[in-house]
């Protein structure tokens, strides 16, 4: 049996958000009918179409037309059979359409209904059109992001607020089925993909509080400027990852590369070790540029030092199978799996073409 076996999922949603929160259920098992609206279907379809299998293999696709007399009869005659409605539009189109959480829940009380929308149904920027950098800005995150004495840049290569959100959003929605099997009542879920990527800022706002960095300067040292810490070059070309943080991590880099400088006593404390930050990037960097990838790695795994190669993404199958995690889809495609296996976790097979 598979985690959420009969659990059936209306899925209104496209581009990444809400498709990647529900292609992670039916990884699960869950069967997802995912709506589309004609004539084209999801916009990723036509603007990002690797993105768009990615994100809803496994699915059942329908295209409806919502404001049809047909097409409303064909979403109720769904509605009398699924447990979850997801939805992405802009606040206030369902409820337009006669299909919000108010006027669904008197009919039927066991649904669990959520929303995903940039910063949520109700509050100033309710209505505001964004993307993902857009709530990196609100978020706080984007402040810390870029080079310690630059300007706040974008330079994660993921789209941090749209997949932060679609996982808030797969929490809250199985913790309301598990609450739902208690209580027998469904529930209204208000997810905001900047409300979300906020919260990941509590450990950097504890830690600020606790240090007293109350600008952003002061913030933006502390979180990108480390000893130790970094991405540096091989003599063969190829980048290596050292994160030799703590006191003993470090006291082993300093033998394996031979860092005499750094070899008192007094930078075995990480506060003056982080005073001197950008020297000792320096100095790692000049030592690693004279060594081979293959023979430092292995050097500083011996050593028990936090390293790690740097993995392209048309690597990541070959590499999960070297390292004994091997992450291919059960479906025999090039994407990864869900990242946990679950008991009775079944294999997903390539989203359906759309219908009408």
């Amino acid at each position: 049996m598979s985690p959420l076996q009969d659990i059936r999922i209306l899925d209104f949603t496209e581009l990444l958000p809400g498709p990647f929160l529900t292609q992670n259920l039916v990884e699960m098992g869950a069967t997802v009918i995912k709506i589309e609206r004609p004539p084209h279907g999801d916009n990723a379809r036509l603007m990002a179409p690797g993105v768009f299998q990615a994100a809803n293999r496994g699915k059942q696709s329908i295209q409806i037309d919502l404001k049809s007399a047909e097409g409303r009869e064909q979403i109720e005659q769904l509605l009398d059979t699924v447990d979850v409605v997801l939805e992405a539009y802009r606040p206030g189109v369902m409820k337009r359409l006669g299909l919000d959480y108010a006027s669904l829940s008197a009919r039927f009380p066991k649904l669990i209904y959520a929303s995903l929308s940039g910063y949520g149904q109700t509050g100033a920027r309710a209505l505001w059109p964004g993307h993902d950098l857009n709530y990196q800005a609100a978020s706080g995150a984007l402040a810390l992001s870029g080079l310690p004495d630059g300007r706040p840049e974008h330079v994660f290569g993921l789209p941090a607020a749209d997949l932060c959100g679609s996982m808030y959003g797969m929490s809250a929605v199985l913790a309301a089925l598990f609450q739902r099997s208690k209580t027998g009542k469904g529930q209204y879920l208000d997810v905001a993909l900047a409300d979300c990527l906020a919260h990941w800022m509590n450990p950097r706002l504890g830690s600020f509080a606790a240090q007293g960095l109350r600008t952003v300067a002061q913030q933006r040292r502390d979180v990108l400027d480390k000893p130790a810490y970094g991405v540096f070059l091989c003599s063969d070309n190829k980048e290596i990852t050292i994160c030799a943080l703590e006191n003993h991590f470090w006291q082993r880099l300093v033998e394996v590369l031979t860092l005499d400088a750094f070899s008192e006593q007094v930078f075995m404390s990480y506060e003056h070790r982080a005073h001197h930050a950008g020297a000792i990037r320096k100095a790692i960097a000049e030592r690693v540029r004279t060594r081979g990838s293959a023979e430092l790695l292995s050097a500083l795994v011996a050593a028990d030092v936090p390293v790690m190669l740097l993995v392209q993404p048309s690597d990541l199958l070959r590499e999960s199978a070297a390292a004994g995690r091997e992450l291919q889809a059960h479906d025999g495609s090039s994407f990864l799996r869900f990242p946990v296996q679950l008991t009775g976790m079944s294999d997903v097979t390539r989203t359906s073409s759309t219908t009408e």
